[in-house]
């Protein structure tokens, strides 16, 4: 493959740290970028991880630190899934091939990893707000430096950045800001505002030509063209200076001694810059340019095959049992819209997208929004379901208590990747969406323990009409189970899966199984609890005066969880037994795949049952 012939990577070789590459000569720097680019393709098929991103940004990322005396000089990464040449160059080149992975470099910056890392990050359109608050500082202490951000077309969608665009135009602080344009999706985000500054900016002088050429047949076509070249290069100029931005581009990103050569320009002037830069996503590598979704995060792959795994592209998971799901229902009720913040792939939602157009919003990143567009459908009477990752429902936490929760609207909330979720490490943890939802009046809850009981549940909260509804499941391949008709379960109500003696476990989740492998070898009673909120009450009341012990099991936090809720109801009866509350202790969870973690956590079968048996072993000392 021509892309992969130079082995020895000739000038990255000679790099270990941007003082070196500052010695290089700007004529070689197109050759390091090929460098680059060939041993981050051959890292992450080792490793696996975000590929197609930082294909595209290795220009900009080798002119950045060539340019600007980083660390001194600041650079934010939005999001930091592109930043991985950014580690390369940055003394970490022998470790990237550790990325992700349990002890290895985190998936994203980290400010505990490398000081060239100025912000964790991990979550969409940060680094504005981050780089603003960075400048103002500098601009306070006197401090002579540059504060770089880099943020993508997609994640220049959400609400945060447009707040940190009108902050830094206000006080027209010195900033670079770095648009990168892949063309994965700003045009059909900025369309309706394109269409309003053009309209205004032209105005009478727009209706003047038209007036002169419109009427020529023969010019008609060339009128057009003129039309749409006038959009191309005047309305991203006219949007940013309007918010108080010099502007500079579209500018090829891909060619890293022009880029220089702007940055020296740009650096020389004062006030806020915007650098609007043209990228190809997966750059430089075929499969991924042509389909650069599919290759954003990868698995391992053979780089001679270029394709990959099939286990990859096949394998059934929970979210496609939800995608499954909404089309079923899709098919017999008109009325169920179906809401994504960005996530139609990841939440399984396309096919979804491609039978029920009409009953599909993807509203981009904005979760915000999202949640409450879901209020609007519901009080008009439509029934709302709202896809989302459980780590971006904490970016609309006021939205579900304030624009869903207290008006008692049937909003059903389908988190994905709750839990453990894996390599992409903290920032991406679903550990959280139990204890912040379960104290929110009106919010029921619930934990299923395999792909039928996720279907059932979701059909119990799409039918709940007395208010929200949340159904937490995690990104891991299914049980397997033969697929059963859905059904409408009975509201706070458990199910007993075995009885036994003495210990009670109060399983709520997706490990149910490694619960049942405990409990049988215990002669436990094993409860499959179903709901977080309502509990089931009488339920437990009554384990209590059959059972010395119960054990609460959840891949959540303890702090706050479903455990926690079981210690309340205990102690609001006064009942005198002891519980053990096993989940996810009072730490962010760190990277690493998620067979790992939950054997870190003690939440695979072997750990659940030592750490029962040295609790029990202590309560009778």
């Amino acid at each position: 493959m021509k892309l992969l012939e130079n082995k020895e990577h000739t000038f990255l070789s000679k790099i270990d740290n941007v003082e070196q590459l500052r010695l290089l000569k700007k004529k070689d720097l197109p050759f390091l970028c090929e460098d680059l680019r060939n041993y981050l393709l051959e890292t992450v098929s080792i490793s696996s991880g975000h590929l197609a991103s930082g294909l595209g940004v290795v220009e900009l990322t080798v002119a950045i630190h060539f340019f600007y005396n980083t660390p001194f000089d600041l650079l934010i990464w939005d999001v930091g899934h592109q930043a991985y040449p950014h580690k390369i160059l940055t003394g970490r080149k022998k470790q990237i091939k550790t990325i992700r992975q349990r002890k290895g470099l985190h998936p994203f910056p980290c400010r505990e990893e490398s000081k060239f890392d100025v912000a964790s990050v991990g979550h969409s359109s940060t680094s504005l707000s981050i780089g603003l608050g960075l400048s103002i500082i500098s601009s306070l202490e006197k401090i002579k430096r540059h504060t770089i951000c880099v943020i993508g077309d997609g994640a220049l969608t959400s609400g945060i950045a447009f707040e940190a665009l009108n902050h830094i135009g206000d006080i027209q602080s010195n900033i670079l800001i770095i648009l990168n344009d892949n063309n994965m999706s700003i045009s059909k985000n900025v369309g309706a505002i394109n269409n309003t500054l053009l309209q205004n900016f032209f105005h009478i002088k727009h209706s003047t030509f038209e007036k002169k050429f419109v009427n020529l047949s023969h010019t008609q076509k060339n009128y057009n063209n003129v039309i749409k070249a006038l959009k191309k290069d005047f309305v991203p100029s006219i949007l940013f200076k309007e918010l108080g931005f010099n502007y500079i581009g579209p500018v090829d990103g891909h060619n890293v001694i022009e880029l220089i050569k702007i940055f020296k320009n740009i650096s020389e002037m004062q006030g806020p810059q915007f650098l609007h830069i043209l990228t190809k996503k997966g750059k430089g590598y075929a499969p991924a340019e042509n389909d650069p979704i599919a290759w954003h995060a990868v698995p391992k792959f053979c780089l001679n095959k270029d394709i990959l795994p099939k286990k990859f592209q096949n394998t059934s998971n929970y979210s496609q049992i939800f995608g499954d799901w909404l089309c079923e229902i899709a098919s017999i009720d008109s009325k169920l819209m179906a809401i994504t913040p960005a996530m139609s792939e990841g939440s399984g939602m396309v096919k979804f997208s491609h039978h029920y157009p009409r009953q599909y919003f993807d509203v981009a990143i904005a979760e915000q929004h999202a949640v409450t567009l879901a209020a609007g459908m519901a009080i008009g009477g439509y029934k709302p379901i709202v896809a989302i990752y459980s780590t971006f429902l904490q970016r609309a936490y006021d939205q579900v208590i304030h624009d869903v929760a207290i008006q008692k609207l049937p909003v059903l909330f389908a988190i994905d990747r709750s839990g453990i979720v894996g390599e992409d490490g903290r920032t991406h943890q679903g550990a959280f969406d139990i204890a912040f939802l379960r104290c929110i009046p009106n919010m029921i809850i619930m934990t299923p323990s395999d792909e039928n009981e996720l279907r059932s549940m979701l059909y119990t909260g799409y039918k709940y009409k007395q208010g929200p509804c949340a159904v937490r499941y995690p990104r891991r391949a299914i049980a397997g189970n033969f697929l059963q008709p859905f059904t409408k379960l009975p509201i706070g109500k458990g199910l007993l899966k075995r009885k036994g003696k003495k210990i009670a476990f109060l399983n709520f989740g997706m490990l149910l199984k490694e619960v049942s492998v405990v409990a049988e070898l215990m002669n436990s009673t094993l409860i499959d609890m179903r709901f977080v909120k309502p509990l089931d009450q009488s339920l437990i009341i009554d384990l209590t005066y059959t059972h010395e012990f119960l054990v609460t099991v959840e891949e959540g936090t303890i702090c706050g969880g479903a455990g926690s809720g079981v210690n309340e109801l205990i102690m609001k009866n006064r009942k005198l037994v002891s519980v053990l509350n096993l989940g996810i202790p009072d730490e962010f969870i760190p990277h690493g795949n998620q067979k790992e973690i939950l054997c870190e956590y003690g939440l695979n079968a072997k750990g659940i049952r030592k750490t029962v048996h040295e609790w029990i072993k202590s309560n009778k000392k």
